[in-house]
């Protein structure tokens, strides 16, 4: 049926209140150069059933990744997403506005956000969480600025291992004071960073490392020994973790010295999108929770001493006075939380390490089959998870678009981040990937290079 906004009655009324006797008299006012003499040169219009018979013939066209052997990572994820999640995020109790500003009408937004708080400190064995943050990227540069308030001091020193587009963000979060934030370069036999080159890179004004674990490169980091030292330096371990799957199997980070954790839940219960919305995570020690950005919900009683949830903490300058708060982030991006929950919840801590090692083994069995390609070398000698890199004898860049061509979503090129890596290929393997799959982009990739 058509849209059209204005009733008769509604006609009659503007023409009666702006003193006009029809649409042309009220028109009349207009050049006539500025009118249009005749109607538009447009088609008949369409009914709902015919537009959406065309709509759906134009997305028959599009290739998905169903039809595609993806083994792209790099911080964006495939995993599969149980039915569950879908079907109880969209229940209808869930559809309130994701900011609750008034708790006695917001429960249910409220204990799904404490569940999701509760979800991330035992994934991660840290203290306090937040109502999550917007992506990873921002998570990373929110818990830099925090470990400067905490520690007093001013200097932030990243892993090179840490991803790019991390390291980016926490430079424009720190435009005015960018020359404070250096780098500590990886080791290219290890593809990791070395606690003695971080040793030789800090001083007395750092406040902070970052490292991320499993690294850029798919690389296990030695967090602890990472912790030793910048500790022993008065300053604050960060870690992070963008392949949220690996706490399955991995050590958390609060069992290794980490001060503050983050990174990114996008591969609980979030499909791949371009671009997001992803879903940042910041858990801390419970020393720092005044200092954490967004808002912490917390659980107490009401007046008839039954379960309550409340906001603890709320940190923005809209809740408290612009000089205490410590951030402008303004969401807890509920739905994506959500469903980060509902999605971990049906795994259990036993579906969990499943999935990790299910993971896992694809990753090596990938990792077997290209070693063993005349061409193939496995970049970096140390353990990895599900993603790992691989540097090629041929232009990695032709060899991923022929692979394109084979329906197979090779990797991404880390050139174009690391220009020295100009053969490298950042490969990940996750549950999605068949043994048929892995096995096709083993074969083709060996016929490329022979």
């Amino acid at each position: 049926m058509p849209y059209i906004p204005h009733t008769e009655k509604d006609i009659e009324r503007i023409l009666k209140a702006v003193g006009a006797s029809s649409v042309e008299d009220l028109l009349g006012a207009l050049p006539s150069r500025l009118r249009l003499a005749k109607d538009l040169d447009l088609p008949k219009g369409l009914s709902e059933q015919e537009l959406a018979g065309i709509l759906k013939d134009l997305s028959s066209r599009n290739s998905t990744t169903r039809e595609y052997a993806s083994f792209l990572g790099a911080g964006a994820y495939n995993h599969y997403i149980p039915a569950v999640v879908d079907s109880l995020i969209s229940r209808s109790e869930f559809y309130t506005s994701y900011t609750p500003y008034q708790p006695e009408v917001s429960q249910g937004t409220l204990q799904a956000i404490f569940e999701y708080q509760t979800l991330v400190c035992q994934l991660t064995s840290m203290d306090v969480s937040n109502a999550s943050l917007y992506d990873g990227a921002s998570a990373v540069a929110e818990a830099v600025l925090m470990a400067r308030r905490i520690t007093g001091k001013d200097a932030v020193l990243l892993s090179s291992a840490l991803h790019p587009e991390y390291r980016e963000t926490v430079r424009t979060y720190m435009a005015g004071a960018s020359d404070h934030v250096s780098e500590v370069f990886y080791c290219t036999e290890a593809g990791r960073t070395l606690p003695e080159a971080v040793e030789a890179a800090l001083t007395g004004d750092t406040a902070c490392l970052v490292v991320q674990h499993p690294n850029f490169f798919g690389s296990l980091e030695d967090v602890e020994a990472l912790s030793r030292v910048i500790h022993a330096k008065k300053g604050l371990l960060i870690v992070v973790t963008n392949e949220a799957v690996s706490f399955g199997l991995l050590k958390p980070p609060g069992e290794t010295g980490c001060d503050i954790a983050v990174g990114d839940n996008q591969s609980f219960g979030n499909p791949l999108n371009y671009g997001g919305p992803y879903l940042g995570f910041m858990a801390a020690k419970s020393e720092f929770v005044r200092q954490m950005p967004g808002r912490i919900v917390g659980e107490t009683v009401d007046k008839n001493g039954k379960r309550a949830f409340c906001l603890t903490f709320a940190t923005r300058e809209q809740h408290i006075r612009r000089e205490r708060a410590t951030s402008n982030i303004c969401t807890n991006h509920g739905l994506c939380a959500l469903s980060c929950a509902v999605h971990l919840v049906s795994l259990g801590a036993t579906g969990l390490r499943k999935l990790a090692e299910h993971n896992l083994f694809k990753a090596n069995y990938l990792k077997e089959g290209l070693r063993a390609i005349r061409g193939v070398d496995i970049a970096f000698g140390s353990p990895v998870f599900n993603e790992f890199t691989i540097r090629v004898d041929k232009d990695p860049e032709g060899v991923l678009k022929a692979l394109l061509k084979k329906k197979i979503m090779g990797g991404v090129l880390l050139k174009r981040f690391y220009p020295e890596l100009d053969r490298h290929i950042l490969v990940a393997a996750t549950e999605m990937n068949s043994k048929g799959d892995i096995d096709r982009f083993v074969s083709e990739i060996g016929k490329l290079l022979q």
